[in-house]
């Protein structure tokens, strides 16, 4: 009697649900977006940034550790490892597409991206970089090209798109081919297209700042502030460029003047650089550049309550790892405190070796040379002999200085697995309206379709649009 007394309670009994994840909250509109990106900054670049400002100043957080809501994947259509150009164009437009592709589709077909879509809705837009403005990132922002490596064609596409400011580097794909710093291949003087659209033309951080200050009305911005990609932050105070923080100010600012709202792209170019070149130093301080421009953005975000963050890598570079063998040890440890005495990057280190190695002197001179230039520049006083003949003898554009980083990263216990990108996961952080929408683990090319519908933009009817229209030349 009691067994079936139990089993009619049983039966009676519902069933537990199903454990469910809580309904996300109505999505916001965002009428001002500002999205961040440090490139090539895989989960133990923040970890490097954040043990290093514990060492500095004693401090635990970096400006969004507490915004983290997720992460993302970053594979391309065609490679487990994407590309800066297939990563982007998923940021840019929520497409996914091969290595190489700048906004346009596995059949080299254009696809509309945010900063179009914002434009079409008459909000201000901007891009702010440190490397060419023609680069992967900003490119798969405001050019649609099959080939990354077609810069010049991207820099005659972004001036077509009526972009308020543009800053970084990339000058070399502005000039005529008859200017001596000219990386074009026809006479097409694209500083003087830019000034006649409107543009008013800055090089230098003395210019930005002269030009901040007497900001005339509806006048856009470019500045181009190298032939090439603009300085590591670590080499940057024997040049006249501003920061990536500085850069950012000047955007929100002019941009935030906007009744319709507007769109930052901001990308911390060279920590994926540096991530290439093994150079740990370097790769810590575009990092903390990046961070300050970071709290520039958010500073501004928190003033007006109007504008959401989102902090996002298109991937990971170098394969960092923070502790790594030594003489077939493992060791428990790794020095932040050893990059601090790091005063140039690896690429001008061996700029200073390539000097030495071509001066008139003997060999045993230049090696002595040689070594002091790697002890005054690193901080490093035991400078292994095998390092010095290394450099002695190693040919090639990047070697020299992928031959000057093992000496920082063996004494600091840095390691990397390559000088590529990995397949790595990358954080993910937002802050404003709209920001738990972000919240989770997801395909790179979510963070597109979220922003579009926060901004109310239709990227696949401006899809549409633009290859009817071929807007893409």
């Amino acid at each position: 009697m009691l067994f079936t007394v139990l089993g009619l309670c049983l039966l009676l009994v519902r069933p537990a649900p199903a454990q469910t994840a809580p309904d996300a909250p109505a999505p916001e509109e965002a009428p001002n977006v500002i999205l961040m990106i440090p490139d090539g900054f895989g989960p133990a670049s923040v970890t490097m940034a954040r043990d290093y400002l514990r060492w500095r100043r004693g401090q635990e957080e970096l400006p969004y550790d507490s915004l983290q809501v997720g992460s993302i994947r970053t594979y391309a259509s065609d490679s487990y490892i994407t590309d800066s150009a297939a990563g982007g164009t998923a940021l840019a437009t929520g497409t996914k597409t091969y290595n190489g592709a700048v906004a346009v589709d596995t059949s080299q077909q254009a696809v509309a991206t945010l900063l179009e879509g914002a434009e079409r809705r008459g909000m201000s837009t901007g891009l702010v970089v440190t490397s060419r403005l023609t680069h992967a990132t900003p490119a798969v922002f405001s050019a649609h090209v099959p080939d990354r490596d077609q810069e010049n064609r991207i820099a005659r596409q972004q001036l077509r798109k009526d972009i308020e400011v543009m800053l970084g580097g990339g000058r070399r794909h502005f000039l005529p081919q008859s200017a001596e710093e000219s990386d074009r291949e026809d006479g097409l003087d694209l500083l003087q297209v830019a000034q006649d659209r409107g543009y008013e033309v800055v090089q230098t951080a003395s210019e930005l700042n002269q030009a901040e200050e007497n900001q005339a009305e509806e006048e856009s911005l470019l500045g181009l502030f190298s032939p090439g990609h603009m300085a590591y932050e670590i080499d940057r105070g024997h040049t006249r460029q501003p920061s990536l923080a500085a850069m950012t100010e000047t955007a929100i600012d002019r941009l935030s003047s906007s009744q319709d709202g507007y769109f930052l792209m901001v990308e911390g170019s060279r920590i994926d650089h540096a991530g290439h070149g093994n150079d740990a130093a370097s790769h810590l301080r575009d990092i903390q550049a990046f961070n300050q421009a970071t709290r520039s953005a958010l500073e501004a975000a928190r003033e007006d309550d109007n504008t959401l963050v989102v902090i996002v890598s298109d991937h990971e570079t170098g394969g960092l790892t923070l502790g790594r063998n030594r003489n077939g040890e493992g060791i428990y440890s790794w020095s932040p405190e050893k990059l601090a005495g790091v005063e140039a990057s690896s690429g001008a280190i061996a700029d200073s070796v390539r000097s030495i190695r071509s001066a008139g002197a003997s060999s045993s001179v230049k090696r002595k040379r040689i070594k002091g230039t790697l002890t005054r520049l690193t901080g490093i006083q035991d400078v292994p002999t095998e390092i010095v003949s290394n450099l002695m003898e190693v040919e090639g554009p990047y070697a020299v200085g992928n031959a000057v980083s093992p000496l920082v990263n063996r004494h600091a216990l840095v390691g990397w697995t390559s000088h590529a990108h990995t397949a790595v996961d990358v954080n993910l952080y937002a802050y404003g309206p709209g920001a738990n929408a972000f919240v989770g683990h997801h395909d790179n090319t979510a963070i597109a379709r979220k922003l579009a519908n926060l901004m109310n933009v239709d990227l696949e009817a401006l899809t549409g649009t633009l290859r009817a229209g071929r807007e893409t030349q």
